[in-house]
């Protein structure tokens, strides 16, 4: 019986160690935005549409919170997220983290144009040490 038991603990582990470890794939394509950000001297913002979107149903952001339906489409700044306006609406430091977090969101590697990418946001973002190593030289 101890065997037994052993061995669904250890199938369990193994079954939560493959749901974690598993990269995941952008299913509606990740945005990102660059409207401002190059200018202001920060990378641009990797959004994430697919974990938004198994989270939530769409309504929630394109109806509730005022997003359009195309990248490039909302005049987003972070004025306006501070003022709890489209990502600030969630990203508020209760429901989400907050915008003193910059490198959470201000991920990409800089040029990046505004789109909707149809790849992984491993392909799309710049780490903040790999940014910091390139601008020290």
């Amino acid at each position: 019986m101890k065997n037994m038991i052993a061995f669904a603990v250890a199938l369990g582990i193994t079954a939560m160690i493959a749901m974690f470890t598993t990269l995941a794939q952008a299913e509606y394509g990740d945005v990102v935005i660059n409207n401002y950000s190059d200018e202001s001297e920060m990378r641009p913002v990797v959004f994430p549409h697919w974990f938004h979107r198994i989270r939530f149903q769409c309504k929630v952001c394109h109806a509730d919170l005022g997003f359009k339906f195309e990248a490039g489409g909302n005049d987003i700044n972070m004025m306006k997220i501070i003022d709890g306006e489209y990502c600030g609406a969630c990203h508020n430091g209760e429901v989400a983290w907050s915008v003193e977090n910059c490198n959470l969101c201000h991920s990409a590697k800089p040029g990046t144009p505004t789109q909707v990418h149809e790849s992984t946001i491993q392909k799309l973002v710049s780490p903040a040490e790999e940014m910091a190593k390139k601008e020290e030289q």
